[in-house]
């Protein structure tokens, strides 16, 4: 099994999938829980040192973006059961019948039938029946997880849940303008200071990927309300887990300047894999920062895995 990027493997196999249209069916009605974001400038991007030059990070650039609304916090095991329940939807990880799982969160009893794991990343396993209502493996369950992000969710399972609530995918630009809080040229979502990390996000205590020291509580997921939010009242923006967005993925495409890539941006084109931002509550400094609100990584449409979920913007017609 190959393995391109050690945040969020991806799937080698295809299986035929549904087409599935990015067009919203519904008309969203409550925006409770949802933050509205005027329309404006702010600077996007990072010249980290510290940061993945080939991801595409930089360099930093003024986008201009029109007012949309975003939710202030990831999509919930809850949410998304009422979605199954109310259409009979069936994910890609249920399709494929397996997903991946980080090593230290299945039960021995799982462990024993597993078979293949990543192979630059062999702390990802390729478990059988792993799924969002299943998230370890067969003998998991969601039960005690409800008001946390629900995972194991493709971009394909993202854009139908949109369908049907009424909401769409943020563009690269929609999630991070958000994330940073208003905040200018920021490292993280609370701003640039990166003492006591554990009480302001869920990511990696301790020595990747042996020791977690668990100083903020949790080895997986955390509630989506469990951290404070960041100044625009947007919870999780970092760790906990990757967080899909609408664009392709290029490391290139943005950096020459035109109203394209600098005014409501929407990436490229075309691609074989989907922006993803936020980071999870694997990362760590020592191993992959990319917590912070500028990185970004990538993954196929039809990918799954214990770490990646997904937020949704609704805009003004």
């Amino acid at each position: 099994m190959s393995e391109k990027n050690c945040c969020a493997p991806k799937r080698d196999e295809k299986k035929p999938l549904n087409f599935i249209s990015s067009t919203p069916k519904n008309e969203i009605k409550n925006f409770d829980e949802m933050k509205f974001i005027e329309e404006g400038a702010f600077f996007m991007g990072t010249d980290y040192q510290s940061g993945f030059v080939s991801d595409g990070e930089g360099p930093v650039r003024e986008i201009n973006l029109s007012e949309f609304y975003i939710d202030k916090f990831p999509v919930t095991n809850l949410n998304f059961d009422k979605f199954c329940q109310n259409t009979g939807y069936i994910t890609d990880a249920e399709k494929y019948g397996w997903s991946f799982v980080f090593y230290k969160l299945i039960s021995d009893k799982t462990k024993k039938n597993v078979s293949e794991s990543v192979s630059n990343a062999p702390w990802w396993l390729k478990v059988e029946l792993a799924n969002w209502k299943n998230p370890y493996g067969p003998d998991s369950n969601i039960l005690d997880l409800e008001n946390h992000p629900v995972v194991h969710i493709s971009w394909n399972d993202a854009l139908a849940y949109g369908n049907w609530i009424g909401k769409e995918l943020p563009t690269e630009a929609e999630w991070e303008c958000a994330a940073r809080g208003g905040l200018k040229k920021n490292l993280f979502s609370w701003g640039n200071e990166n003492s006591d990390i554990s009480k302001k996000c869920n990511i990696w205590d301790g020595e990747f990927p042996e020791t977690n020291t668990l100083m903020d509580g949790w080895l997986g997921t955390s509630p989506v309300n469990y951290f404070k939010p960041n100044n625009f009242d947007i919870y999780d923006s970092s760790g906990n887990v990757w967080e899909w967005t609408n664009d392709w993925f290029s490391s290139s495409f943005h950096i020459i300047e035109r109203k394209e890539t600098r005014y409501d941006p929407k990436g490229p084109n075309y691609g074989t894999s989907k922006t993803m931002k936020g980071g999870s509550y694997l990362c760590n400094d020592s191993y992959c920062n990319r917590y912070r609100v500028a990185a970004r990584t990538q993954n196929t449409p039809d990918s799954s895995t214990g770490n990646l979920g997904f937020r949704l913007v609704y805009r003004n017609k």
